[in-house]
């Protein structure tokens, strides 16, 4: 693991021969870290960000995969004493790197499919969704290994039709995701200005509101003066078709038809769409081939690292964010965010008195709680603040915030992941440089920048039916 990653700092033998020692000793210590005691996190929100670091890691290997570089660069450390080869096959390229893919893809199906049915961290499985690391880790690499014995035939066909196939499902959730936060937030800071009263819920909507459209203009007018210059069709017209749904939205979400079966909406909803989907058609234009003369920053020196780093940063953001949103609530697949506390008396002829000894000093106290919980003594959360006293004796501490009810599907959570290792297969391999020997740049090609196009569009047409499905179908929408 040590090894893996110091494949970064190779990029600068002098520096990368005296640093890799000390990134190996780093990742031998936080492996014997991760594996003490199997690693267990209590917090959710932990656990979630230990599986994005781990997509994160699988990334930047895979994206080191692409060409030859990195492997020479190993071979050079070993002063080219050591000959790396994949079991007599090509350790770069389209193939190694749906390989990897594939193996961390493989690793959260089998999660998802163990993980299926839990409710609680009281069920024994969910030890294996937040603890063991350390031979998940293992197991992880294991795969990666035992995906080069599998013929490229298979990768052949699985990148071309099954993983092209998740990386648009993958885009399509995220952008449902996005206008579901738009309508979220604008919500939230809605009801908070009704319950409070409050100036500086105000400020902040009002405030976020203009931020983000004037950050989608600023980008339209950068766009239309350094992408979309003379003879540069494809720019022109993305940009116009962007500016021209911006404003429609804009005044769809204000109409006083739209207001009158949806009060909440407005324009702080169509401000984080528009932004959105401006960043969207600015990245395309601003990642495509500069084969026209229409991307000035391909000629730019010094700005092809900062572009490819900064691209990086957003996708594995994006990532981050469309996964733990899609677990949180649940799509699908039927979360369980809140906490499922049983009720006593439910049944008829139950009178919800406690009329059996219970078998231990800890379940007369949770009985006792819970007939408190269920009178309205107490509030529901008290069970959850009874658990924590049995957490004291831990030596591992921190709360368990997921024996009352998971926090998130633990299946669905996993199945966005395979979806998401799809799509950074998708994404790094499509019009794949097979002659390149250094650096590949990520999503520079025309299929990325129109994948961004018209996910654009798609998020604008996703948002607008958002607004004129309750006013075209009144009835479903009543509530």
């Amino acid at each position: 693991m040590g090894a893996l990653l110091s494949l970064p700092l190779l990029a600068v033998p002098s520096i990368g021969t005296l640093m890799s020692f000390g990134a190996s000793c780093c990742g031998a210590a936080a492996c014997s870290a991760i594996c003490h005691q199997c690693g267990v996190f209590k917090s959710s929100m932990a656990t979630r960000i230990a599986y994005a670091f781990l997509l994160l890691v699988n990334s930047i290997i895979s994206w080191l995969m692409l060409t030859p570089w990195a492997l020479k660069k190993l071979e050079h450390l070993t002063l080219d004493y050591v000959n790396i080869s994949c079991q007599g096959k090509q350790c770069h390229g389209y193939v190694a790197v749906q390989r990897v893919n594939f193996a961390l893809g493989l690793f959260h199906f089998l999660l998802a499919v163990i993980l299926l049915g839990v409710k609680s961290s009281r069920d024994g499985r969910a030890s294996l969704q937040n603890g063991y690391w350390g031979p998940k880790v293992i197991v992880w690499l294991a795969l990666v290994v035992m995906t080069f014995f599998i013929p490229e035939t298979f990768f052949q066909i699985w990148g071309q039709y099954i993983a092209l196939i998740g990386a648009m499902l993958f885009v399509l959730l995220g952008l449902i995701l996005l206008v579901d936060l738009a309508h979220t937030w604008a919500e939230y800071c809605l009801e908070k200005i009704e319950n409070t009263d409050s100036r500086g819920w105000r400020v902040l909507l009002i405030g976020s509101t203009l931020g983000m459209f004037t950050a989608s203009f600023a980008m339209t007018i950068i766009m239309y003066i350094f992408f979309a210059q003379s003879g540069c069709a494809m720019n022109q017209t993305a940009v116009t078709i962007n500016l021209i749904v911006l404003l429609v939205i804009s005044v769809i979400s204000v109409h006083p038809t739209v207001q009158e079966f949806n009060p909440k909406a407005g324009l702080a909803q169509a401000a984080m769409v528009a932004v959105y989907c401006s960043y969207l058609t600015m990245s395309a234009v601003s990642m495509e081939p500069d084969d026209q003369h229409c991307n000035p920053l391909i000629r730019a020196s010094g700005t092809r690292t900062t572009t490819i780093i900064l691209g990086a940063i957003v996708t594995m953001l994006t990532i981050a964010y469309t996964t733990t949103r899609a677990a949180t609530q649940g799509i699908a697949l039927g979360g369980n965010s809140s906490h499922a506390y049983s009720k006593i008396g439910d049944e008829e002829g139950e009178h919800g008195l406690v009329d059996q000894q219970p078998s231990s000093r800890r379940e007369m106290r949770a009985e006792a709680l819970r007939a408190a919980v269920e009178a309205g003594s107490l509030p529901a959360n008290a069970l959850d603040d009874d658990d924590s006293d049995d957490e004291s004796d831990d030596d591992r501490g921190g709360k368990d915030d997921e024996k009352g009810g998971t926090q998130y599907n633990y299946s669905l959570f996993h199945v966005i992941f395979l979806l998401a290792t799809m799509w950074v297969a998708t994404l790094l391999t499509q019009n794949i440089d097979y002659e390149a020997t250094g650096v590949a740049a990520v999503g520079r090609t025309y299929w990325a920048s129109w994948v961004k196009i018209v996910s654009a569009w798609v998020c604008y047409g996703i948002y607008s039916w958002s607004l004129l499905a309750p006013v075209m179908m009144p009835g479903r929408f009543g509530n």
